[in-house]
C-alpha cells in the first residue's frame, strides 16, 4: 500500500495545475490481489483516471518483476 500511495502521490504532484502548491490524498482504496514472496522485486505504475482543477484520481498497479498483479489501488488527490 505504501508503494502504491507514494507512486500515486508523485504522479499527482507532477500533474498539478498551474498555481497549485501541493497535493494530499483524500481517499485511497487498495485491493490486495496476491502475495509476493519475501525478496520479490515489485514495480508500480500509476495511470490517471481523471485530472481536474481541484481533484485527481489515479489507479496504481503493483506487480512483480514477472508481471503478476499484487495489488490495485485507486486514490483521490486534492490539489492544494
Amino acid at each position: 500500500m505504501t508503494l502504491a500511495d507514494c507512486v500515486g502521490a508523485v504522479a499527482a504532484f507532477l500533474n498539478l495545475p498551474e498555481g497549485a502548491r501541493g497535493t494530499t490524498t483524500t481517499e485511497s482504496t487498495t485491493n490486495l490481489i496476491a502475495a509476493a514472496p519475501t525478496g520479490t522485486i515489485l514495480g508500480a505504475t500509476a495511470l490517471p483516471i481523471s485530472i481536474g482543477r481541484r481533484l485527481q484520481v489515479w489507479q496504481t498497479r503493483v506487480e512483480t518483476d514477472r508481471g503478476k498483479l499484487v495489488s490495485l489501488t485507486t486514490q483521490t488527490q486534492l490539489n492544494l
